[in-house]
């Protein structure tokens, strides 16, 4: 059974303490908003990349970096920033603290709870914005929203098996496990299908990014 609840965090990056909206799901606590913050834990400041090209040159180099969807603060409001692997895994810290960024085995968790991957999708999705009817009940209160992708070339329209991952259809949700020495592992969930499906992507992409209780 979920618990929604709200507490008080310090999100740094915010210029104030903020109310942080959570969700008790099996023995996990999750953020159920997007991070949107702009500095590490310790004050330090992630690097926005307000360009194609200084996206691309900061995970060329292995450097953290955020960005808006097509560099829209709205998007930001909505859906939180999008990060590269490298900001995700910086020593600084991204999550506040008390929280930390899920690892692959703490996402696995979750969808075993949920059913597991193949039906755990249509009920972490929110009951609204997604597109082509593909709102998801949201039984567990995890709200999750299609925030879309920032590939590693810079561009916001990602091609993969064919499709496009673009925001309002898919959602994209990094963890803090490493795949190999270019890629980390993820989440996503999109407009089309019922399941999650848990992607081992380039380290260079701009994904979401959620929280859980440390």
């Amino acid at each position: 059974m979920k618990k929604v609840s709200l507490i008080l965090t310090l999100l740094i990056g915010f210029s104030s303490i903020s109310y942080a909206q959570t969700v008790t799901i099996g023995t996990q606590v999750w953020m159920t908003n997007n991070l949107n913050v702009h500095k590490f834990r310790n004050g330090d400041p992630i690097p926005q990349a307000k360009t194609k090209d200084e996206w691309e040159k900061a995970g060329e180099n292995g450097e953290p970096a955020w960005c808006y969807y097509h560099n829209d603060p709205v998007n930001g409001e909505k859906y939180g920033k999008l990060y590269n692997w490298y900001a995700v895994n910086d020593s600084r810290g991204l999550a506040p603290e008390g929280w930390k960024i899920p690892s692959d085995e703490d996402w696995t968790t979750l969808t075993d709870y949920l059913g597991g991957e193949e039906i755990a999708g249509e009920k972490m999705k929110s009951t609204r914005g997604w597109e082509q009817e593909g709102n998801g009940t949201n039984e567990s209160g995890f709200s999750g929203l299609p925030g879309g992708v920032r590939a590693d070339s810079g561009t916001f329209n990602v091609p993969l098996s064919g499709t496009f991952l673009t925001i309002d259809y898919y959602g994209y949700w990094w963890s803090s496990s490493e795949g190999d020495t270019s890629s980390a592992w993820s989440r996503y969930l999109g407009y089309d299908n019922s399941g999650v499906v848990r992607y081992d992507g380039d380290k260079e992409l701009g994904l979401s990014v959620r929280c859980l209780r440390d």
